[in-house]
């Protein structure tokens, strides 16, 4: 009998996703430590408080027998075989981990899937292509073949697009994400423009497209999962998408240049958002609230998605601040 891969990982390493189908249940787990604390309760006994994270989810874990053993094993971004009771606590599910120095393992890239902290698009080549016809469809000659020197004739930059997240966690973060999100945000804007034909259409197709790009350098997806590249921390995705377009746009005229930086730098919208300059075109403008959109509703469809059907509320969200309907 061929047990389906996913049925049997869901029994023998379950993904934070499942761990509530085991309750009061011993478990045997593989996770990424995010981030860990050694406390102290107030008659002086340590523990170890740990977050443990996979593609799905993430949980908390304590440890109250090794504390100190196990701080000086696990580093944060350290993958480990866990094995403890789950438990229901604080109104969260949480992982008591067992009375045994073996209970946490340090695990080579060798030892598990990279699937399970990342996962991927099932339709890159078919968004890719549909991509590739949007761009067709640009009458601009300039923005065409800005568009085309990234996305038909740097076979390396394409590859790296096609492979990259949009973020850590927030939204689209999984391979094929980048790509799923700037599609998404170019269709969207093309209706748009459909609407408002006061829009430059091509301006905004372009700038829908490019506007994330940097996140090709920002990003790098290790067997760890995905983390941040030290160009990423010290420049971040707008100012690398910026020195891209610059890169890829010699020979353009500079009017139309500056228009496609300008979308790139202020598409997060305000500057407590991280927006080195706010959108001061029509184009931009908008680009910044498809973008909003798209990225805030693939967070909402996902929270909906992982939750168990028979709740009437998600689990609160901090980074969107509330709980969503469910039925």
């Amino acid at each position: 009998m061929n047990i389906p891969k996913e049925i049997l990982e869901k029994f023998s390493f379950p993904y934070v996703a499942d761990l509530g189908d085991f309750l009061d249940k011993e478990i045997d787990g593989i996770f990424k430590v995010r981030s860990k604390k050694l406390q102290e309760t107030k008659d002086g006994k340590k523990f170890l408080l740990l977050t443990l994270e996979d593609r799905t989810g993430s949980v908390r874990a304590v440890d109250w027998y090794n504390a100190e053993l196990n701080d000086q094993l696990v580093e944060i971004g350290t993958v480990i075989n866990v094995t403890g009771r789950v438990v229901y606590f604080e109104d969260r599910i949480q992982i008591n981990i067992a009375n045994d120095p073996a209970a946490i393992k340090k695990l080579s890239e060798k030892d598990y899937d990279i699937e399970r902290f990342v996962s991927k698009a099932s339709n890159v080549d078919e968004m890719f292509n549909e991509l590739l016809s949007l761009i067709s469809t640009v009458k601009d000659q300039d923005y065409r073949k800005i568009l085309n020197t990234f996305f038909v004739e740097d076979k390396s930059f394409v590859d790296s697009f096609k492979n990259a997240p949009a973020g850590m966690r927030i939204h689209h973060a999984y391979i094929g994400g980048l790509l799923e999100h700037s599609l998404n945000v170019a269709k969207i804007a093309d209706k748009v423009a459909q609407i408002y034909p006061q829009l430059d259409r091509d301006l905004l197709i372009a700038g829908a497209l490019l506007h994330d790009v940097g996140k090709v350098k920002e990003y790098t997806v290790t067997q760890k999962g995905i983390e941040v590249t030290t160009d990423g921390e010290l420049l971040g995705h707008i100012v690398m998408g910026v020195e891209m377009l610059e890169r890829k746009s010699r020979g353009i005229p500079h009017e139309k240049v500056i228009k496609l930086k300008h979308i790139i730098a202020s598409h997060h919208g305000e500057f407590e958002w991280g927006a080195p300059v706010l959108p001061k075109t029509p184009e931009a403008l908008i680009l910044h609230f498809i973008e909003n959109m798209d990225s805030k509703l693939n967070r909402v469809l996902g929270i909906i998605e992982k939750e168990d059907n028979n709740k009437e509320w998600s689990e609160y969200d901090v980074n969107l601040s509330r709980r969503f309907l469910l039925k």
